[in-house]
């Protein structure tokens, strides 16, 4: 497994991240530690989760679900693995149980590490933008659970580059801690954060860590045009988590992009999972892809994007068609 810098920044992490969003609902625990046992076997440090998840959970009392279940098999770990989580969800029905205000940050930090059993962080992520509280708040109760030592990195997923820019001038002006990293969504079929995000991040230097590697799984080959969404995958999740997938990948336009990659790739004897992933971890400024699995086998094809040769330059220009291919969308996230 390839060790990159996250950013600028003195921490390092393997450049394939174990992504736990299913832990609790679609994978109960045994399976979920065997997820777990595979990855970290297979040299996969980094863990990211979330105190909303698992997703597609239908009611606020299983929120923190997968974070227990990650800290239960932490405990004899944790010093080996660098631990990623975020907060802004609805943790509950109140009007404080969510967003990136002081008061939900702090209580929200403090239920993370409670669920996952340790006493601090590695790296602590906003999980959407809150256009409803004044920035310098956040960066400020941020810069205070580093000062507290709950927390050593700070980042952001699903953010605009000019958010994240913002972010890092008030923290330069206010001297707070700045982020060192961003969490978007990016693969073959949605490549539009290398109009900005990208280069800014470059500049900035700050680390890419991506998810949606699969495009909700699309890239497999495992769904056809005009099939039956299936209860149970990613886009039959509930509680509007299997319709915002559909809306970012269950078209036409997709579908077809789909079935020439899976042509393309059954030519050169390739995985399209493996392939997927592989374009992914060697992008410009990519330091980390977020795998993950309901069954522990659904990692090996992932996992063995560690050990693939460089795409050529040929496969990479095949592959860039794909996304301009595809009809421009309004799509941010």
């Amino acid at each position: 497994m390839e060790i990159r810098s996250l950013g600028q920044s003195g921490l390092k992490v393997t450049n394939l991240c174990l992504g736990t969003m299913t832990f609790g609902n679609q994978a109960d625990k045994k399976t979920s530690f065997e997820i777990l046992d595979k990855a970290f076997d297979a040299g996969v440090s980094f863990i990211d989760t979330a105190d909303v998840y698992p997703i597609g959970r239908t009611s606020h009392a299983i929120a923190g679900a997968t974070e227990s279940i990650i800290g239960e098999w932490l405990e004899s770990k944790r010093d080996k693995v660098v631990l990623a989580t975020k907060c802004f969800g609805a943790m509950g029905l109140g009007p404080n149980d969510r967003g990136l205000s002081r008061k939900h940050i702090l209580s929200s930090v403090e239920e993370s590490l409670r669920r996952l059993k340790t006493d601090y962080l590695d790296l602590y992520q906003a999980h959407q933008f809150d256009p409803s509280v004044p920035m310098d708040e956040t960066l400020r109760a941020f810069d205070d659970l580093v000062e507290q030592g709950k927390v050593r990195y700070i980042g952001v997923s699903n953010w605009r580059a000019w958010q994240v820019a913002k972010a890092n001038g008030i923290a330069e002006r206010k001297n707070y801690i700045r982020l060192v990293s961003v969490q978007p969504r990016y693969n073959l079929l949605f490549r539009m954060i290398e109009e900005d995000l990208v280069p800014m991040a470059l500049d900035e230097g700050l680390g890419i860590i991506s998810y949606n590697p699969l495009a909700g799984g699309l890239l497999t080959g495992r769904y056809r045009n005009n099939a039956s969404v299936e209860e149970g995958t990613r886009f039959g999740l509930g509680n509007n988590a299997g319709s915002l997938y559909q809306e970012r990948y269950w078209q036409e336009a997709q579908f077809v992009a789909v079935e020439k990659y899976q042509a393309w790739c059954q030519e050169r004897n390739f995985d399209p999972t493996t392939t997927a992933v592989r374009w992914v971890t060697q992008q410009p400024g990519i330091t980390s892809a977020i795998i993950g699995a309901s069954r522990p086998e659904q990692l090996d094809a992932s996992l063995r994007a560690a050990h693939m040769d460089k795409l050529t330059e040929q496969e990479l220009a095949w592959l860039d068609g794909l996304w301009f291919s595809l009809p421009r969308r309004r799509e941010f996230s």
